[in-house]
């Protein structure tokens, strides 16, 4: 017997999958790295207006090709000799892991009358490789207030990447515990303006939505695997 054919989604219809599978109060970022402008094309004829890059000069060649009523988000580690490079338009940092980052960020948008908002990220998973605050260490860091300092940037919440692993008891234990942070810090400093929890990629943003996560990291269920030869940048 034949097996059916099997008919493959298109970028628009993996788009409003994805849509219809998370709450309408969270904000879906359609991680778009490595990824040609075609494509991120077709997601915004689709209605999409959130993107994520995690290098910054594919980030402003997109920003150059692509229609400017696109939200920017930079959701990877950014050096702080590159922040230039992105300050002029990026709508969100998701990135932020040191006081050092968080200066050089205010300073260029200050260059450009801007306000940039921003994340701190949480360091909450098991590997050592991934970068971020250490919840004592950034409740230690606003409590010596340096921050306030800045009136060039606004300080809207935290990000983190959960641990690569198949245990949804894990996953689900680290994004709570930035969810605590995250509420802990909005009433301790912040108040109502602290208001976006970025956690959750293509595996694992269901538990990150049931966790409280305001804002998904959403790529490879839209635009398919990463293409690493389309840039070198």
């Amino acid at each position: 017997m034949c097996e059916p054919l099997k008919i493959e989604m298109s970028l628009t219809e993996r788009l409003q999958e994805v849509r219809a599978s998370i709450p309408e109060d969270v904000t879906l970022v359609a991680v778009s790295k490595t990824h040609p402008a075609e494509m991120i094309r077709e997601a915004y004829d689709a209605g999409q207006r959130v993107f994520g890059e995690n290098r910054p000069q594919e980030l402003r060649e997109k920003y150059t090709l692509l229609p400017h009523d696109i939200a920017w988000h930079m959701i990877g580690h950014l050096q702080t000799n590159k922040v230039k490079y992105i300050a002029p338009f990026v709508a969100l940092v998701h990135s932020v892991d040191s006081d050092r980052l968080l200066a050089v960020i205010d300073r260029e948008a200050a260059r450009n009358g801007r306000i940039i908002d921003v994340l701190f990220e949480i360091h909450v998973a098991v590997e050592e490789t991934k970068s971020g605050w250490e919840p004592d260490e950034l409740r230690k860091y606003l409590a010596e207030g340096t921050w306030r300092g800045y009136g060039n940037v606004r300080i809207r919440g935290l990000m983190a990447v959960a641990s690569q692993t198949d245990d949804d008891g894990r996953i689900r234990a680290e994004f709570t515990t930035v969810r605590e942070l995250f509420l802990e810090l909005r009433e301790a400093y912040f108040g109502a303006d602290f208001d976006t929890l970025s956690m959750g990629m293509t595996h694992d943003y269901p538990i990150a939505v049931e966790c409280g996560a305001t804002m998904v990291r959403i790529g490879s269920r839209i635009f398919g695997a990463r293409d690493y030869t389309n840039t070198n940048k």
